[in-house]
């Protein structure tokens, strides 16, 4: 069973906004890197099929398949650079608490994936009140 890591989405709304803000980037050749200040010490679980699920004002929304997991640098100066599936894919909308960095998210607690006929039909904006009232 894969591990997945849970990170907040800082400075994105929606899944729109995460897509378009890494396609300003996409110029570069170094794909979608997520960087972060620890490296995993489960990392070999989260290679074997894991995905980053994100978390976008108290809600996940959307993950990405993890390629691959390296540690860059020495010492203090050490830090986590995950490679990303450029693909995002929509999940169904899950509640989660704030925390800080990232979290390890075990398969049986992950969200399941969203049919892409659903997210087509569905406007963000009613999505988004949906999930406050909590009926979705």
């Amino acid at each position: 069973m894969p591990l997945h890591m849970i990170k907040l989405c800082v400075g994105c709304d929606t899944v729109e906004e995460l897509v378009a803000w890494h396609a300003l980037d996409a110029a570069s050749d170094q794909g979608w890197i997520l960087r972060t200040r620890q490296t995993p010490k489960r990392a070999a679980e989260m290679l074997d099929g894991g995905s980053v699920y994100r978390v976008f004002k108290g809600v996940i929304l959307c993950r990405q398949a993890i390629r691959a997991i390296a540690t860059v640098g020495e010492g203090v100066n050490a830090r986590c650079e995950v490679t990303l599936d450029p693909e995002v894919v929509r999940v169904a909308p899950t509640p989660r608490r704030a925390f800080q960095g990232w979290r390890y998210l075990e398969a049986k607690d992950a969200p399941p994936d969203l049919g892409q006929d659903l997210v087509a039909e569905m406007p963000a904006d009613l999505a988004r009140q949906l999930r406050e009232l909590g009926a979705w």
